[in-house]
């Protein structure tokens, strides 16, 4: 049961196309529900959804992609339009923008969000078509600030020989390589100790294991977040922010 006294904990779930992201964002929230612990899954580009027991709900292979931006992203992700990167990019942050206040509202009424994607992901994917990383960064510091990101990492050779693999604009293999390049950049910089701690922690979880596997990798480290968070969200950046 969370104590009342806290807020709820900002849980991101990061990671290349198909490794596995949805699975296990699903089974978490299952684990969550069964421990009495309130829950909201969030899927970037889209808006926040309820956990219930319609297994539709939190087991949808596609976001919901329903706000009036994220509807502009999904026609680009599935190739029915074209727009320029720096463009897409910052659709991409307008989307996490547009919902923070709902998140921030829902994290401090004590129910735990479970985040399928976010910031990290945007400037991954941007970056890795060569845009400057710290432009990337740039629109979304002072959003809310996870307390845990969990990194799924997976080989592109490996992801590309799951289901569904190729139905979106950046479901390639060399893509993919180069996105797993600049997480792995992220990852560093946010474990190295020399960067600012307003990110919040970051694991990294082999995700080329089996399912269930990797569920209990990631059980271990959401546990100790289950009963609720003390004090307020961080920023994203918030340091690298003041110091510039």
């Amino acid at each position: 049961m969370p104590d009342s006294k806290k807020r709820g904990a900002f849980i991101v779930i990061e990671g290349l196309d198909r490794s596995g992201k949805s699975t296990q964002a699903a089974k978490l929230c299952e684990r969550l529900e069964h421990e009495d612990i309130p829950v909201k899954l969030q899927k970037f580009p889209g808006t926040c959804l309820s956990l219930s027991y319609a297994k539709s709900t939190y087991f949808a292979s596609v976001p919901d992609r329903t706000t009036t931006i994220g509807k502009m992203i999904d026609s680009y992700l599935r190739s029915e339009s074209e727009l320029d990167d720096h463009t897409i990019h910052l659709l991409f942050s307008a989307n996490r923008w547009e919902l923070a206040n709902s998140l921030e509202k829902t994290l401090n009424a004590g129910t735990t969000v479970l985040c399928d994607r976010y910031a990290f992901s945007g400037i991954a994917f941007s970056a890795s078509k060569g845009l400057s990383y710290e432009w990337c960064r740039a629109p979304d510091v002072s959003l809310p600030a996870p307390d845990l990101t969990l990194f799924l990492d997976i080989t592109p050779e490996k992801a590309k020989e799951r289901g569904g693999y190729g139905e979106e604009r950046y479901e390639k293999e060399e893509t993919q390589r180069r996105v797993r390049q600049v997480f792995a950049r992220m990852g560093e910089e946010m474990t190295s100790g020399s960067q600012d701690s307003s990110h919040g922690q970051w694991i990294t979880v082999d995700a080329g294991r089996g399912v269930d596997i990797v569920a209990e990798d990631i059980w271990t480290h959401i546990r100790p977040l289950a009963s609720g968070v003390s004090g307020p969200l961080n920023r994203l950046w918030s340091d690298h922010l003041n110091h510039s």
